[in-house]
């Protein structure tokens, strides 16, 4: 990882070194899944963070507490959501979780992901920020300090 700035981060995520990060025992359905993850960064507000995950073969049912957009970098997996549907992933594929989504996870080669995770936000709340965020744009304040704003 190499930070060029407060702001930017880099990483290559197929080299990224990870940490163990097991997964809930009761939630292994079968074989012995050896999961492990890497925190890239956290936005300034705490809402959002990035990381680099793998985990080796195995099925598990995962609970996604925060939304999550996913990237696959490498291996295969297949998700059976709550209604039964089985759908395979691989490299290159896209995928977004909102919170409270419940599914089981087949992985068949070693899964290597990047994942976006989000805190959900009361929706009145986040009307309110995107609004002022909209008015500091108008008034061309965006992107400003708030010590220069005084």
């Amino acid at each position: 990882m190499n930070a060029l700035s407060k702001s930017v981060v880099t990483a290559i995520p197929a080299t990224v070194d990870l940490e163990p990060e097991p997964i809930p025992p009761e939630w292994i359905v079968s074989g012995s899944p050896i999961a492990r993850c890497k925190k890239l960064v956290r936005s300034p507000d705490r809402t959002s963070h990035s990381v680099v995950w793998d985990c080796t073969p195995g099925s598990f049912t995962w609970y996604y507490g925060m939304d999550e957009a996913i990237v696959i970098i490498s291996g295969e997996a297949f998700m059976t959501n709550e209604k039964g549907e089985e759908r395979r992933f691989g490299p290159g594929d896209f995928i977004f979780l909102p919170a409270g989504t419940r599914c089981t996870w087949r992985i068949t080669q070693t899964l290597r992901k990047v994942g976006v995770l989000k805190e959900t936000v009361w929706r009145p709340l986040g009307l309110a920020v995107k609004a002022w965020h909209k008015l500091l744009r108008i008034v061309g304040l965006a992107g400003k300090s708030p010590l220069m704003l005084s």
